[in-house]
């Protein structure tokens, strides 16, 4: 189990990568961000971007899925009261290849409850060509460590 004191500031960890495919990026929009640049692909071609891009939702689900699988499924997560920065910095394209690291920026024990504290981390996705696609800044909750 991994608790907020295992969270180091600087500490540095991949979270593995995510191959992304044309029918997801397509089903992903259609159910949650129908845009035609991430549903049609001929009305995509026609856009500003040349073709069909993932919905910057998407690639959030994507690096929150990794997250899950890298640590937090085995963490005393308490969940997260937000995200105080999120940027889109490049699209993402089917045949994308993503992978994922999370950096601990900031760790404090909570002031009102002694059993918990919060760790401030930022989340970085790079394409198949160490281009960033994702930079995103967020707090998560973790139980301490029980004595």
């Amino acid at each position: 189990m991994i608790y907020f004191e295992d969270f180091i500031v600087g500490a540095r960890m991949e979270l593995g990568t995510v191959e992304v495919s044309a029918d997801e990026i397509v089903e992903f929009a259609r159910r949650y961000d129908p845009q035609p640049f991430h549903i049609d692909p001929q009305r995509a071609g026609e856009s500003i971007y040349g073709g069909l891009i993932a919905s910057g939702w998407h690639t959030c689900a994507m690096v929150m899925r990794l997250a899950c699988d890298a640590y937090l499924l085995d963490s005393a997560s308490l969940g997260s009261p937000g995200v105080e920065k999120l940027e889109w910095l490049k699209p993402v394209r089917p045949g994308d290849r993503l992978t994922a690291w999370r950096r601990v920026l900031e760790s404090r024990p909570s002031r009102s409850d002694p059993r918990r504290g919060s760790v401030y981390a930022l989340l970085e996705a790079e394409n198949q060509n160490a281009e960033s696609v994702l930079r995103m800044h967020a707090w998560g909750m973790f139980r301490r460590r029980p004595s």
